[in-house]
């Protein structure tokens, strides 16, 4: 065998080496545990045949606590690029059957990598996470890792896409990267997130609690809103992604893929003539609204889970992605409240980051009142809301349903907040408040000295809502486009997204604002 031979035999060997992670058995471990490898899930990830490693043969530079025997090649994350449907994205994938995938100074430095790289290409980044955390053996500089990787994630935001999948644990400082991220998506009853684990909470506070109810997947996507997607397997969490990936820009130059759409944007749907009950106090399922005017009636929710009374999702019209926002009659009423509000406007703000334009779907009653609501700070949350719509340059086409009262009128992109097409159902009631508010404050005095009070009022509140329980109100000063049909909402919406295809508009220029957190 030639030296030529003998290298290239060696540098086989050493590939093998490195594809085997933490070798067989840990493999086998991870296996048993209902966790597919870090190159598994990439494989799963990217298109077949698609995925450039890099960083293959890097090791940690660690001498202490008998580290200097151990030097795993790709020390514990594997990195890289390849497409998902032919477009181009990065991708780090912590390998856990390499010293629990924890976090060294050598590992996010190869995280750092592919995060600049995907800065200079305007691409997507994706991070699989599954890690014991920051290598204790290293201490100061593993933490350093960290901050290394955070400072990357700030400086990418609303440049590039990023989302996280966590696939196992991630806890202490782990969780701040995920957290900084556009999407984050977790498994049910294998991944967790938090930032002391149940042995601390039980030292300090004395609560005994599993790591599962601490912080898994189901807890974070309906109790905290951490996470905006909890799945069934890793496969779904993997597919979600491509998924998600397809609604989404490369970056924030560009604009959303376009997909041929052969469902007729002039398709009637009769039944949204009748959805609206005749009882102001009857709720009705938003989901029937949306899946009737978006394309294929296909919908991609984001956070369903989570503060139900608001929905958010991806959704395509005219195979054009858009965000949809809509309030949910059926929960609460369809109120605003302080994780709704939350909610929405992060999403608001995700898409006007990435030129998708914003639908929203309005039919909401008002603010959630009591003090629990005052006391968690409602109306800095709902700040938000109207701050990440104010502050919004995508095309925004707004329809009223139904109800639109008071602040959360004008939360809900009014045609003050920039709202550039605004529609109406002629259902819809656009007010300071609701008829009975409304008289109650208008008439107390007469309703007091009435010989019969309770017969004054519903003449009053009849009277009220004659006059304000109709668009006609407010398209009298402009501030409604149109009453539209409710079966033509589809082709309506459509040619108003149409029109605004061109729209370009600026903000003040500024540093950046300082929005209401």
């Amino acid at each position: 065998m030639s030296k030529q031979e003998e290298k290239i035999s060696e540098l086989i060997a050493k590939r093998a080496e490195a594809r085997l992670g933490g070798g067989e058995k840990a493999i086998i471990k991870q296996h048993e545990r209902g966790k597919y490898t870090a190159r598994e899930r990439i494989a799963m990830l990217l298109d077949e045949g698609s995925f450039e490693e890099l960083d293959m043969f890097v090791t940690h530079r660690c001498t202490n606590f008998g580290m200097e025997k151990k030097h795993p090649l790709g020390d514990g994350v594997v990195t890289g690029f390849g497409t998902i449907e032919g477009r181009l994205v990065y991708v780090f994938a912590q390998d856990f059957t390499v010293l629990g995938g924890s976090l060294s100074e050598t590992m996010a430095q190869k995280i750092c990598k592919v995060m600049d790289l995907a800065m200079k290409m305007g691409a997507p980044c994706i991070g699989l996470n599954d890690s014991g955390g920051a290598r204790i053996q290293e201490g100061i500089n593993a933490l350093g890792g960290y901050a290394e990787i955070f400072q990357r994630n700030i400086l990418a935001s609303g440049v590039i896409p990023q989302i996280s999948a966590i696939l196992g644990p991630c806890a202490g400082g782990a969780v701040y990267s995920p957290a900084l991220t556009d999407f984050t998506i977790m498994t049910k009853g294998l991944s967790y997130m938090f930032l002391t684990g149940p042995t601390v909470v039980k030292t300090v506070t004395g609560e005994d609690v599993s790591q599962e109810q601490l912080g898994g997947a189901s807890v974070h996507a309906s109790k905290s809103g951490v996470t905006h997607f909890a799945t069934e397997s890793e496969e779904e969490a993997l597919a979600l992604i491509r998924k998600l990936i397809s609604y989404i820009p490369q970056n924030n130059l560009e604009e959303t893929p376009l997909v041929e759409c052969k469902d007729p944007i002039d398709r009637l749907e009769d039944k949204l003539n009748d959805i609206i009950p005749d009882s102001p106090k009857r709720s009705y399922d938003m989901y029937d609204v949306i899946g009737a005017i978006v394309d294929n009636s296909e919908f991609l929710e984001v956070q369903r889970d989570y503060a139900k009374n608001i929905i958010i999702g991806f959704a395509r019209m005219n195979g054009q992605s858009v965000g949809i926002v809509a309030n949910q009659p059926k929960v609460l009423a369809g109120v605003l409240d302080s994780n709704a509000s939350r909610k929405a406007a992060r999403f608001v703000r995700f898409c006007d980051c990435f030129n998708i334009p914003l639908v929203t779907l309005v039919d909401v009653p008002g603010f959630l009142p009591g003090t629990g609501q005052e006391y968690n700070g409602v109306i800095l949350h709902g700040a938000k809301l109207l701050y990440a719509y104010g502050e919004a340059t995508v095309p925004k086409v707004t329809v009223t349903l139904r109800k639109s009262y008071g602040g959360s009128h004008i939360v809900m992109s009014c045609k003050q907040l920039r709202g550039d097409v605004n529609y109406a159902w002629p259902s819809s009631e656009i007010a300071v408040m609701g008829a009975e508010g409304a008289v109650g404050v208008l008439y107390a005095k007469e309703a007091k000295t009435h010989e019969n009070p309770a017969q004054f009022k519903l003449e009053k509140e009849e009277e009220y809502r004659n006059l304000f329980a109709n668009p006609y109100q407010a398209a009298k000063f402009g501030y409604i486009d149109d009453v539209i049909e409710p079966r033509n909402t589809r082709f309506r919406v459509i040619k108003a997204l149409n029109m605004l295809a061109t729209k370009k508009q600026t903000n003040p220029a500024k540093k950046h604002g300082n929005i209401p957190l």
